[in-house]
């Protein structure tokens, strides 16, 4: 009998005598997507998701959630994995349990607005594919953001999710903007679109148990969709605003198995069916089932993750993000970005100024994109302002936000800011009041011309219009044209551990093997010296053999010394002292690495400002370019930033190429 099977028997056994609940509370796991995106970076593979799929699929779970958010982002970028193969592969090995996805509504899985035909392709491909609940949210809480790809989700018969970022601007619930007759209108709204569940999507952990149990219970009894709730573990408060919120009636909560659990995830499930076992909401799940499971994910899965968890803190819990509002993952996104600056000792700058910047925005909810969009405004902000000027350096997803591309924020802009990041800004300077996407023009037909003779099929082509600079680079690696490099190879159990054994090794000063040789008999020539190093002294053995004295031993002594002279034995022979050897003449090629083509060019340099990749230059060798004019974007975090020009002249040189990754500092092109 397998290991599989008896689990299964063990479950039966455990529940013959276990009542069925009068209205068990419904799960949805997120295991497999948010819990590895909120922990270690989205990097969870495909491969490591298998040998627990059959397992999750037996657990009774309402949903599991396998894809959307980040995961289509990192897959091609990092992994090398395709993103609609996740779908596919998952499918096979999970047959009962619905699919879950997150859905950004018009910014689909990137980080602007789309054009409506791509996001109509992108909804019916992920149907077609086998998604099944499209949880779908709008960072701006503009539900105008819905109007293209709900229809699209219901005419293929798919569970439409409304979902309501949750956010405050106080310590708790309440206030002028983000009240509990906000909530009560947005569920009101989704209900009125045809949801057919409405999710709080609380992606900092900031739901406090009392204001759960009051937001509930006012759902409850204003709509008639189930209503679910999603709280990150972040604050620690989320298990008991789960148990407040189940008081209230919630109907569907979310979870993570225990070894993807706490920290900026998710509560574990494994706590909460304990706690309403025999109660009128028990989950009906198996605690042992879900044990066997997290044994799997313990020993066979996690070890290959778990250089990328944060182990800096020992206390699994952030109350600082109580005050800051910033999600988990951005949080972390933010450390690392300063940390490659080397301005890290300037994060509580960042902290102070981050409520600034997302007043001046309009108060927006934190949650992508928008964290991105106010995060890397407030590390720009930090690191480049003065005291004579704000806002020096802006994304070009702030001067999208500001122009109305994003949609309706809760509050109006700062007008000052607003003004300042539309100076200039390429689509006008007035901002627009309709539907953002409205005033986008059609993607697909470009982004077919772009991939032509490479994408294979329409899944390809929507991959690389959602993301045209990685996903080029990836269908390039898909199918062959350029190998793709190591860092992007998965790594198997046997070589983490073989790494392990060299971390080892390394701190117990073994890596470099010692070669031991015998000692030489000691002669009568032997004769001992102290030898004085500062405040320390060594007992050294001279073993005269012939003209030349050898070495024999030499001994740190006890740093409990006299400091008085000593006697010492009668020196042996001095022996020669020879010349220094003239110094070696360096090689060329280890002295230092070639100039760059910069060294040559006489010009002024345009220096990356920080660590990202090109996107694209505006120019080429031989333009003109005025002092001010946008030259080349680098993404930093996500987000772009259109780096001016800092002379006029002549574009003397360009160093690097779309897609490339600069450190700060990397002179990007020469000016002439």
């Amino acid at each position: 009998m397998s290991d599989h099977d008896q689990v299964k028997m063990t479950a039966m056994e455990y529940d013959k005598d276990r009542p069925k609940a009068e209205n068990p509370v419904l799960v949805e796991d997120l295991t497999l997507r948010d819990g590895h995106q909120s922990l270690f970076a989205t990097r969870g593979r495909t491969e490591d998701m298998i040998p627990v799929a059959e397992m999750m699929d037996e657990v009774g779970f309402w949903a599991v959630e396998t894809w959307g958010g980040a995961t289509f982002d990192t897959m091609h970028r990092f992994l090398n994995e395709d993103p609609w193969e996740r779908i596919r592969t998952l499918k096979r090995y999970m047959k009962k349990t619905p699919f879950s996805m997150l859905l950004r509504a018009q910014n689909l899985v990137g980080y602007r607005n789309y054009a409506d035909d791509l996001a109509k392709a992108f909804v019916e491909r992920a149907a077609a594919n086998g998604m099944d609940i499209f949880r779908t949210f709008d960072a701006l809480n503009d539900y105008r953001n819905f109007e293209t790809v709900v229809p699209v989700i219901q005419a293929c018969g798919k569970h439409f999710q409304g979902c309501i970022c949750y956010t405050m601007t106080e310590p708790r619930m309440g206030g002028e903007v983000y009240n509990l007759d906000y909530y009560v209108q947005k569920a009101k709204d989704l209900e009125a679109m045809g949801a057919d569940s409405i999710c709080i999507k609380d992606m900092a952990g900031l739901i406090a148990p009392y204001d759960a149990y009051a937001i509930v219970k006012a759902l409850k009894a204003a709509v008639k969709a189930p209503i679910h709730l999603h709280s990150h573990f972040t604050s620690g408060m989320s298990p008991m605003s789960h148990l407040k919120a189940i008081e209230a009636g919630v109907d569907i909560i979310d979870t993570c198995m225990t070894p993807y659990a706490y920290r900026t995830s998710h509560a574990a499930i494994e706590p909460l069916v304990m706690t309403l076992l025999g109660t009128s909401r028990d989950t009906g799940f198996d605690i042992r089932h879900l044990a066997a499971i997290n044994e799997v994910l313990e020993r066979d899965v996690m070890p290959k993750y778990k250089h990328l968890l944060d182990d800096s803190k020992v206390s699994i819990i952030d109350i600082n993000v109580l005050l800051h509002q910033t999600p988990g993952g951005m949080l972390s996104n933010l450390v690392n970005q300063l940390r490659q600056m080397d301005a890290l000792d300037r994060i509580d700058e960042v902290y102070k100024e981050l409520p600034r910047v997302r007043k001046d925005l309009g108060q927006i909810p934190l949650v992508t994109p928008t964290s991105q969009i106010v995060g890397i405004q407030t590390v720009n902000n930090v690191l480049f302002d003065d005291e004579n000027e704000r806002y020096k350096m802006i994304t070009d997803q702030v001067k999208d936000l500001c122009y109305g591309l994003y949609g309706k924020t809760a509050v109006p802009i700062d007008p000052e800011v607003q003004k300042k990041a539309l100076k200039g800004y390429a689509r006008g300077e007035e901002p627009i009041t309709c539907r953002p996407a409205e005033v986008l023009e059609p993607e697909l037909p470009q982004a077919e011309e772009d991939v032509k003779g490479l994408a294979v099929d329409l899944d390809d082509t929507i991959l690389y219009a959602i993301y045209p600079v990685t996903g080029k680079k990836f269908l390039k690696w898909k199918y062959g044209k350029e190998e793709p490099p190591e860092a992007v190879k998965p790594k198997t159990l046997d070589q983490v551990k073989a790494e392990d054994e060299l971390v080892k090794k390394a701190r117990a000063g073994l890596l470099v093997e010692k070669k031991t040789q015998a000692a030489p008999a000691k002669s009568e020539n032997l004769r001992t010296f102290n030898v004085f190093v500062g405040d320390e002294f060594y007992e050294v053995g001279v073993d005269a053999q012939g003209e030349s004295p050898v070495i024999s031993y030499m001994q740190q002594m006890p740093a409990q010394m006299p400091q008085a002279p000593m006697a010492r034995p009668a020196a042996a022979p001095a022996a020669p002292v020879a010349p220094p050897a003239p110094a070696a003449p360096a090689k060329e090629a280890e002295a230092a690495p070639p100039q760059a083509e910069t060294a040559s060019v006489d010009g002024t340099p345009l220096p990356a400002p920080m660590p990202g990749m090109i996107v694209s230059y505006a120019k080429q060798v031989g333009d003109a370019v005025d002092e001010g004019e946008t030259v080349v974007v680098l993404e930093a975090m996500k987000m772009e930033n259109a780096l001016p020009s800092p002379t006029g002249g002549t574009i003397k040189a360009i160093n690097y190429s779309s897609g490339d990754s600069v450190a700060k500092g990397d002179v990007l092109l020469v000016i002439g």
